[in-house]
Parts: C-alpha cells; sequence; structure tokens
C-alpha cells in the first residue's frame, strides 16, 4: 500500500523510508514539536499505514533535530477544552494516537532528544526501545494541571517502574532526567547519539524474520485489549477533569504567570 506519510508529507512531520525502516520525525521546532489536534491524527494514521504496509518492518520516531515533544500545543488545547465534545472520550485526537501506538504489532523505537513531555512520554510506553541522550528532560505533569494519567499510563508505568517510582513521577509532576527515566525502565540506553543508535537498531531489527518478531511482540502484549480499554477508560476520566475547578484555577494560574493555589479545594 502507499504510505500517505511519504507520498503526501506534512509541514510538522517528515517520513523517510529506507530500508524498511520508516522514520517519523516531528518537526515543529519553533514549538518544541508540540502536538495539536490534525498533527495527532496524521501521526495516527502514519503508524496504522506502516503496520498495514509490506514495505515498512520498523518505525523509528524522534525529533528533527533537538526536541523530542513538548506535548499538548496549549494553544490548541485551551481551544479544545473550550469546545463541546460528543462522542467518545477515547475519539479524541490524542487517545486515537495512543492508540494506534499501542496496537503497532511491529517494532516501534523511539528516540528522545531535548523536552519529552506529557504524552511526549506517555507514548514511551507503548514503544518497544526507547534510547535518550543527556540532553533528554521529561515531565508527566497531568497531576499539576489538575488533569489525570493518559494513554494507559497508571497501568503501564506501575507495570514497567514499580509501584513507587510510578508515583512519585505521577503525583509530583516533576521534571526529570535521562538518568532517573533509565532507573524508571522508561528508556532502555542513554546515548551520545540517539538518533544513529535508533538507525542503527532499526536496521538490525529490519534484517530479522518480521513474522517472528511480530509474534514475539504478540505474545508479549497478550493484554493489549485491556490495554486498549485502559486508555478509553482513562480518557473518559481525563475529560471530566478538563472541566474541573482544579484545571480552570491551572489554566488561570498559567495565564496570569503565577503559581497555581489548590489548596481552596478539597
Amino acid at each position: 500500500m502507499t504510505l500517505q506519510c511519504i507520498q503526501q508529507p506534512h509541514q510538522h512531520l517528515q517520513a523517510n523510508l529506507e530500508n524498511g525502516v520508516l522514520t517519523l520525525a516531528l518537526n515543529r521546532a519553533e514549538a518544541k514539536n508540540a502536538l495539536y489536534g490534525e498533527l495527532y491524527l496524521w501521526l495516527a494514521k502514519a503508524l496504522d499505514d506502516a503496520d498495514a504496509s509490506s514495505e515498512v518492518r520498523v518505525v523509528v520516531l524522534r525529533g528533527v533535530d533537538a526536541d523530542f515533544s513538548a506535548g499538548n500545543d496549549m494553544k490548541d488545547f485551551m481551544s479544545f477544552i473550550q469546545k463541546p465534545h460528543e462522542g467518545k472520550a477515547g475519539d479524541q485526537p490524542p487517545f486515537v494516537l495512543l492508540k494506534s501506538a499501542a496496537r503497532f504489532s511491529k517494532p516501534l523505537i523511539i528516540a528522545v532528544r531535548g523536552v519529552a513531555i506529557g504524552i511526549g512520554v506517555t507514548i514511551l510506553l507503548h514503544a518497544d526501545i526507547v534510547y535518550a541522550d543527556n540532553t533528554a528532560l521529561f515531565q508527566i505533569p497531568f497531576v499539576s494541571l489538575g488533569l489525570s494519567p493518559e494513554g494507559a499510563a497508571s497501568r503501564l508505568l506501575v507495570q514497567q517502574a514499580g509501584y513507587h517510582r510510578a508515583a512519585e513521577l505521577l503525583f509530583t509532576a516533576q521534571k526529570f532526567n535521562a538518568e532517573k527515566a533509565l532507573q524508571a525502565s522508561l528508556i532502555n540506553q542513554i546515548s551520545e547519539d540517539v538518533y544513529t543508535l535508533a538507525n542503527k537498531t532499526a536496521q538490525q531489527l529490519s534484517a530479522l524474520p518480521l513474522a517472528s518478531i511480530k509474534q514475539s511482540k504478540a505474545l508479549m502484549k497478550q493484554d493489549l485489549s485491556e490495554i486498549i480499554d485502559c486508555i478509553d477508560k482513562e480518557a473518559e476520566i481525563f475529560m471530566q477533569r478538563v472541566q474541573s475547578v482544579e484545571m480552570k484555577e491551572a489554566v488561570q494560574a498559567f495565564m496570569q504567570k503565577r503559581q497555581p493555589d489548590f489548596s481552596q479545594f478539597a
């Protein structure tokens, strides 16, 4: 099948296919690769098409240059929360992308430089191999915004990091470096040149029997349907939290350039 991301490239998503390796590079440097509605859906389609294409054996997801992703574009998010939404919460663009990543049946390698915030961290939980360099700075900020975890993070982060580390990362919403991400099993390795390392690993995997890799991945992710259900459940709660008084206080504090005051809420 024809890959739309190759034939009709998006201004904020570069795509290159070489020797069975599809490299998807977020290209919005001025916003630290922050994601917005259309880009979420475009990236989700790129993953879905790659999964169905006989030309693609491995996908590498990265930024073009110095950052992975600052997460949700704040202006887009502010516009998003002010609109009435119909249908399932899990059908909103961010959750569509996360479910595409979760369902992806081939190897998904992510290389992180610079910031990885919000969904920029959540999506790592659905990758098979993650590399980061020492410039990487991670954050799961949802609680500090009056929100709740997304993308099955409440389940997968506990599985990967252990309960205590997961609780610390989710509850404190603090930024953390690559070394702490390694300790929490969010990444496989710290490397000086993550883009070269990711491509090298992808080329190695591309030379292996794809059917065997896909079967191995399917066996390792026998709980996939439960993970998809968890993404949908978290999405419902997340969308409820979007309307919360805590979220409104976080937004007002952001606009007024002050620290939010959550002490007024039970």
